[in-house]
């Protein structure tokens, strides 16, 4: 007796298909140069969303590196060279969001977060000297207003502006 295979294929057609659009559900989310202050309760998300957050790796004596995950703690270390890396989170927060659109194309939200967990170093210790250094100041005062060296990088934004 010869059974037809149709269903089964059919069946297992359905499978994969319905497999194939979960998995790309899953691994869907905008991969946007984000970061967030995660201490932030003004996060501006919907619902199940989740703020970008990022750990910190700064390059540490010789070749070595470390890995923080707070700003604080990368302050407290006192390092100047640390890159953001994406921890969690797909959606910038609102203070992201403010913090890009007041770099205005000049630093992007990784860019931001990097610098604002180094100290010690430009931009916070140096003048703003022009219009893209200002950008990026006004960045960073909006995305990490509890940097050590927020009131530096205030002024010197200040007398750019004249």
């Amino acid at each position: 007796m010869h059974r037809s295979r149709s269903p089964r294929l059919t069946l297992l057609g359905v499978v994969v298909a319905v497999t194939a659009v979960l998995t790309g559900c899953s691994s869907v989310g905008p991969d946007t140069d984000a970061s967030e202050d995660p201490t932030s309760s003004d996060t501006g998300l919907g619902s199940g969303a989740s703020p970008v957050v990022f750990a910190f790796v700064c390059a540490a004596d010789g070749s070595d590196s470390e890995t923080y995950t707070t700003y604080s703690a990368v302050w407290e270390a006192e390092r100047a060279d640390c890159s953001a890396k994406r921890l969690t989170g797909s959606v910038p927060s609102s203070q992201q969001q403010a913090a890009v659109a007041a770099a205005r194309g000049d630093a992007t939200l990784v860019e931001l977060a990097s610098t604002c967990a180094v100290r010690g170093s430009a931009p916070w210790t140096s003048a703003v000297a022009d219009a893209r250094g200002a950008h990026v100041a006004a960045g960073l005062l909006r995305y990490c207003p509890g940097h050590p060296e927020t009131d530096r990088l205030r002024d010197a934004l200040a007398a750019y502006r004249g």
